[in-house]
């Protein structure tokens, strides 16, 4: 490197006590036999721990299905007798919800309008003056 102006390198000075000593603590140490079975409990126990929290996760799941089922089944049969409709409510789900008025299935039924009164006015609150 003179060649190029640099100056000549100098060797390096030997490490002193305390370097080597940071640098063995740095150093990699392998597992000792007592941390690599602690180390292999330790990844069963979260797989065992893992594979129970799935099955309680599924075996609920499957529970919430089969009480949806139930339910659904029990449902149908109950309103299947109860599920005679007129004509009107097979053609004006809206009428049957209450949302618009019934008309007539026939040209010779007359359409009814009830008008509800307006409720009355809510008196303004009052506010009790302290005595003196």
């Amino acid at each position: 490197m003179a060649m190029f102006g640099f100056p000549a390198a100098r060797p390096a000075p030997p490490p002193t006590e305390a370097e080597m000593a940071a640098a063995s603590a740095l150093a990699h140490v392998p597992p000792t036999t007592r941390e690599l079975r602690a180390q292999a409990v330790h990844r069963l126990q979260v797989g065992l721990f893992g594979l129970a929290g799935m099955l309680l996760l599924v075996s609920l799941a499957n529970v919430i299905m089969d009480r949806a089922k139930y339910i659904d089944a029990s449902a149908v049969n109950t309103a299947a007798p109860a599920a005679q409709a007129s004509e009107t409510s097979a053609k004006d789900p809206l009428a049957d919800m209450g949302v618009a008025p019934q008309l007539p299935v026939t040209a010779k039924e007359k359409p009814t309008v009830s008008i509800s009164p307006a409720p009355p006015p809510a008196a303004p609150p009052t506010v009790n003056a302290p005595e003196n």
